[in-house]
């Protein structure tokens, strides 16, 4: 593969992975709770393999060319984070470490977490523009690796991005939060409210999009 493109893709990646949005907020509630925060970041680039998968089989290409589809799955997205968001912030009481772990904001167990990451990432309206709009423009045609391998590399190489950021993300949030438990409340709450926004935001872009296809 075409290493320009692989390097060029990469910090385009990377970049996307450094913007706080819907995945930090998710990240940091689950680096703040009781457990593990693996199963939910395990559960974000899961969400992420599953695009890639989209994209590489060709559906992407499928759902590029259906706006409405694509504007449906948005407001999914929008409708999953304002629920999200909406059992993040009203668990804020409960957050950091002096609390009982059994009360913790959204602790539903290793899957629990694990499906809420993948839910997370799988409809997040960023990925589907890094998936569905961006890395076409780093796939080569005409080299000796096929459309739908270069699609794989260029998810996978997207997957072990999110895996480093989002687990160094996790792990910051613990620490720094751990022995202040009041500091831990504060940025539950600002993680769920900023789930919530993202959703309203999200929602009321597509809305109108959906209006004018019926």
């Amino acid at each position: 593969m075409d290493s320009t493109a692989l390097l060029g893709f990469a910090a385009v990646s990377l970049t996307l992975a450094l913007t706080p949005g819907a995945d930090w907020a998710y990240t940091i509630a689950a680096g703040i709770r009781g457990g593990s925060p693996a199963p939910s970041v395990a559960g974000l680039c899961t969400g992420y393999l599953g695009l890639t998968a989209v994209v590489a089989t060709g559906l992407g290409v499928l759902l590029a060319g259906r706006p409405s589809l694509v504007a449906w799955l948005s407001v999914a997205g929008a409708l999953y984070l304002l629920w999200l968001g909406m059992t993040t912030a009203r668990g804020w009481r409960a957050a950091g470490y002096q609390a009982d772990p059994a009360a913790l904001p959204g602790r539903s167990g290793a899957l629990g977490d694990f499906l809420r990451g993948a839910g997370t990432s799988g409809i997040n309206p960023k990925a589907l523009l890094l998936y569905m709009a961006v890395m076409p423009q780093f796939v080569r045609s005409g080299t000796s690796l096929p459309v739908p391998l270069q699609t794989a590399v260029l998810g996978l190489t997207h997957v072990t991005i999110t895996v480093v950021v989002y687990a160094l993300v996790a792990v910051a949030a613990r620490r720094l939060l751990r022995a202040a438990p009041r500091r831990a409340q504060l940025v539950t709450l600002a993680s769920g409210i900023i789930m919530l926004g993202i959703g309203a935001v999200l929602l009321a872009e597509q809305l109108p999009v959906l209006a004018r296809a019926v």
